[in-house]
Order: structure tokens, then sequence, then C-alpha cells
């Protein structure tokens, strides 16, 4: 291609994008782009960061370099070594930032010392460097982020205590029974279980964590205090740049911002109203913005009949969420779409106690709009393909098919 593409971005997205276009890719981070939802895998040891790595880019990222200001009239970015990347097209594949929760103890971002994030390798590579058997730490946050931290760190030894504000676990992704038996599982793994329980500061001593203060005047000792509070896209490079932003870029259905020459992908983006925050849309995302810069290239129009085929778009992304707890017997997770229904709607659930399964679908008039599973994830596939779909289901098959993968006989 003869278009100069910019990418600012090693991430899931960014690093997508590299791998299909020859682009100038910007990576903050000094290490090579790297799969970011199996970091709870290396804190727990079972992997090595190099295992995490992505596929290899078709040119080689610029790493260690963080983009600063946006020119939009010369289309130029400046990095913070003075550098100055000029462009045809800009993509912005800036990703997130955690939350850090309003806390005392908390000033900016200066953490004290064995309190950290879990966002980042170097997040990853710093708690396991601190964290040894007996180790007295505390996860803040009973999110997906949250549990698969609290597992990690429980398969290192430590002592570990998960708080979470709200009532149960996971409570974006699961209905009441199933977080319920995610609980009895995390637990089973010795994490110790806090909910509808918010923290409200941290005590220190010459700089370090020693505890963590709850609402209701209880202290949990600790050494190390996890923040899994969430994220929230990061968005200032674009606002300075005078793009439109709400909580992400806003962009369109061609992945372009309020700028024709620059486009947004990612967790860092919102399309119609949305920020999804995870792998499975940052990469549809990467891959439809690639498919629309070689429908533009032209080298790709030489090649077409006509040179006018249809320009592809983005939709928008049903995501699918999957979690693997490990343990003596480990735990299997996945939900989409609604699990909690409205009145009217049509449930059916299957639930089998002794070998820790759970399968419960939502069906709305006549299409799937949500489900659970714990456990057997064999009918996983069918179920989300009849979701991602969104088509009418079939009016001979009773709902109990939905849930099992041998026509009901389970």
């Amino acid at each position: 291609m003869s278009t100069r593409i910019v990418v600012v971005g090693g991430g899931t997205a960014g690093a997508r994008l590299a791998q299909r276009l020859p682009v100038t890719l910007l990576g903050e981070e000094p290490h090579a782009p790297y799969n970011r939802v199996l970091l709870a895998d290396v804190l727990a040891g079972r992997y090595a960061p190099e295992v995490i790595a992505l596929p290899e880019t078709r040119e080689p990222v610029r790493l260690g370099v963080r983009a600063v200001r946006i020119d939009r009239a010369a289309r130029t970015v400046e990095c913070a070594d003075g550098s100055l990347v000029g462009y045809d097209r800009l993509v912005l594949a800036t990703g997130s930032n955690p939350v850090l929760p309003p806390l005392r103890g908390l000033r900016g971002a200066e953490l004290p010392e064995g309190v950290h994030p879990f966002r980042t390798l170097d997040d990853c590579l710093t708690l396991r460097a601190l964290v040894r058997p007996g180790v007295r730490a505390v996860v803040i946050g009973g999110g997906l982020l949250g549990v698969s931290a609290a597992r990690a760190l429980a398969a290192l030894g430590a002592e570990v205590v998960l708080t979470q504000q709200g009532e149960r676990l996971m409570e974006r992704q699961l209905d009441s029974h199933a977080s319920s038996l995610l609980r009895d599982h995390v637990e089973s793994l010795g994490v110790e279980v806090h909910t509808e329980c918010r923290v409200s500061g941290l005590r220190q001593r010459n700089g370090a964590v020693t505890a963590v203060e709850l609402a209701d005047g209880f202290v949990l000792d600790a050494q190390v205090v996890v923040l899994a509070c969430g994220v929230r896209p990061r968005t200032a490079l674009a606002r300075e740049a005078g793009l439109d932003v709400a909580t992400g870029i806003v962009i369109d259905d061609e992945l372009r911002t309020s700028d024709p020459y620059i486009h947004a992908v990612g967790d860092c983006a919102e399309h119609a109203g949305r920020v999804y925050g995870l792998a499975g849309p940052a990469l549809e995302q990467a891959d439809a913005l690639a498919d629309l810069l070689l429908a533009e290239s032209a080298e790709h129009a030489a090649t077409t009949a006509a040179g006018n085929a249809p320009t592809p778009r983005y939709t928008g992304t049903r995501s699918l969420t999957r979690l693997t707890l490990g343990g003596a017997h480990p735990l299997d997770l996945a939900a989409f779409g609604e699990a909690t229904p409205r009145p009217g709607d049509d449930v059916v659930q299957l639930a089998d106690a002794t070998r820790t399964a759970y399968r419960k679908v939502v069906v709305r008039g006549d299409r799937l709009v949500g489900g659970v599973l714990l456990g057997d994830l064999a009918a996983v596939g069918a179920l989300a393909r009849a979701w991602e779909g969104d088509e009418a289901l079939p009016d001979e098959a009773p709902l109990l098919h939905l849930l099992t993968h041998d026509g009901g006989s389970s």
C-alpha cells in the first residue's frame, strides 16, 4: 500500500491491524504486542511471558514510543522523544486505563508500594515478584478481571481476599445462581470473598500499604493490593486533538472519527453509543478497518472488476465472555447477552449440583437474547451462533434443545 498508515497503540486491536497491513505501529509498552486476556495465566505461573506474544506484525513495531500530540493540519504525530511521524491515515488504538477508585490513601497516579492495577504485562511481572506463599493480598473489584486476579494470586500461594462492592461476583455477566456457583468455586480455591463490601481507604507505613479499610470499619491486613475496578477508555490524545469524544472516541460505521483521516478501534473507541472494552470487538473492529483500508487502496481497486465493490462497514459486535478458573476441579464459564430476563421472556435452566453444572438461556419472542453456562460448555458453540446470528429460532425446536448438544438427552 502506498498510503502511510500510522497506528498508535500496540494492544490487541493495533497489533491485529499491523498483522494485516504494512503500518507504522507505535507501541508505548517496551514489550512486543501480547494477548492481554492471558495475563492472569502469566501471573499464576501457568505461562511464561513470551508464550502470550501475539503473531508477528508485517513491519517492526516501534516499542517504547509514546505519542503525545496529533497535528491534524500537518497530519503528523509527535512522540515523547521529540520525533514526528507523518501519516495519510491515523488509527488510534490507545486502549484503556485502569480505574483508580477514590480511596483515602490514594493521591493521583502515585500509588503506595504494594498497590498495583492489573492491566499490563509490567503490572503482572511486578505482582509476580511481590507475591510468595503466605503473602496477604486484597483484590478490590469482583468483576471478570478481579476474579481472574484472585485466582492467579491464590495459585501462587497468597492469602487472598476478594472484595466486591456489588451484591455478587461478575454481576454484569452472570445471574444470581451462576454467580453463587462461581463464588463457591472461588472460595474452594482458598479465596475469602466479601460482597456488598465498599472499600473506603488504604493504610500505609513508610510509603507501603499495610491494610485495606472497609466502609463498615472493618480492616483487612494487606501486603499487596490489586486494583481491579474496571477500565476507562484512553481518550486524552484524541480529546486534545479536538476529536469528538463521549465516553470513548466517537466513530461511525467506517471506524472514522470526526476527522475523516483518523480512525479509532478497540477499547478507546465508542460505536453507536457503546464502548465494548473486550478483545472480541477489538479484533472485529480492526478487521473491519483493515478491509476498509484495503478496499480504498489503489492496488485493491485495480484488481476489482469495476473498482466499485461495496465499502466494508462495522455494525457492532455481539461479544461472549469466557473464563476458566483452575483448581483441583477447574471451572469453565461462558456468558453472553442478557442473562436477566424481562417480564414476558421465556427462560430455560438446567442445573446439576453434583457436577457444578448450570445452563440457562433467555428467549424473547423468537430470539435468543442471552445465556449463562458453567461447567460443561459443550453447548456454547451452538448457543453463541444462534445469538450472534440474531435469527428467529425454529418453531419446531423446543427450548430445551438450546441447552443440550445431544438433542436433550442429558
